[in-house]
This record gives structure tokens, C-alpha cells and sequence, in this order.
């Protein structure tokens, strides 16, 4: 479990499919807790036209034995600026892959996508049903509202 980004120089990889992302022992294990990571200046591309697509992501997940070390986050985030791909697939596929490589006892996203074309879309999606006794606080991002 030795990181590969964290200390070290790093390249924003070409792809999420490239993007290695590197998990570290929980230091907390047997009690559950809450982490949360906020990306507001998110960026993908639309499929269809290739223009940037910009959403505000929120992950929230419970622990079990590893933890998403942050910067290998961060360049994985980064990877999408030159993939095209849907906001649904965006969001999802990355709650997903941090779900399946990490598992944690549970994970959700928020993809808070800002409009173009007149429509904001916003895309949720969690793991299942968080932990009992998990203090759950709000995304409190608020829905796209427009001038005023």
C-alpha cells in the first residue's frame, strides 16, 4: 500500500481509465466516521459537442480498513478535463470505481453539474444504505438557481 503520488512528482494522467489511485491504511477502524471530499471546479467534456462540461462533485464515504489518499484523488479527478463522457456517467462511474477499488462500509456522490443548454443536471448515486449511527450531514449545495 506504499503511494505512488504522495511525496513524489506527478503527471495529470491522459484518462480516468490511466489514473492510478492510491489507498492508505484507515487509522480509525472499528468506529465509524465520515469523510468527506468537495471538487467545486470539477471539468469533463460533453460527447456529443467536446465542450467543457463544470459540476461541483461531493463524496462522502464511511472507511472500512483503507482511505483514498487525497492528491491520487485529486489527479484522478483532474483526468477528466479530456474525457468525453455524459454527467451521469462522470458521476456514477466515479462513485463506482472509488466504491469497488476502496470498500468502504458505504459511499455516496453528489454531481452538482452546472447548465449549458439551459438545463442543470444533478446526478446522485450511493452505495446502499449508510452505516447506522453515521452522522450524515448535508451536501448543502444549493440547486442551480440562476441570476437572483
Amino acid at each position: 500500500m506504499t503511494p505512488k503520488h504522495l511525496g513524489q512528482t506527478s503527471a495529470l494522467p491522459a484518462s480516468p481509465d490511466e489514473a492510478a489511485l492510491d489507498y492508505v491504511p484507515n487509522p480509525r477502524t472499528g468506529r465509524p466516521y465520515l469523510v468527506r471530499f468537495t471538487a467545486p471546479e470539477f471539468t469533463s467534456l460533453c460527447p456529443v459537442t467536446a465542450q467543457p462540461d463544470f459540476a461541483h462533485l461531493v463524496i462522502d464515504y464511511a472507511p472500512r480498513e483503507t482511505i483514498v489518499e487525497s492528491k491520487s484523488l485529486k489527479l484522478f479527478l483532474g483526468s477528466f478535463r479530456n474525457h468525453a463522457a455524459f454527467h451521469e456517467d462522470c458521476t456514477v462511474g466515479i462513485g463506482e470505481r472509488l466504491f469497488a477499488e476502496m470498500q468502504p462500509h458505504w459511499l455516496r456522490i453528489g454531481g452538482y453539474w452546472y447548465p449549458r443548454g439551459g438545463i442543470p443536471i444533478d446526478v446522485f448515486w450511493q452505495s446502499g444504505e449508510p452505516p447506522q449511527g453515521l452522522w450524515l450531514p448535508a451536501q448543502d449545495v444549493p440547486g442551480y438557481r440562476g441570476r437572483g
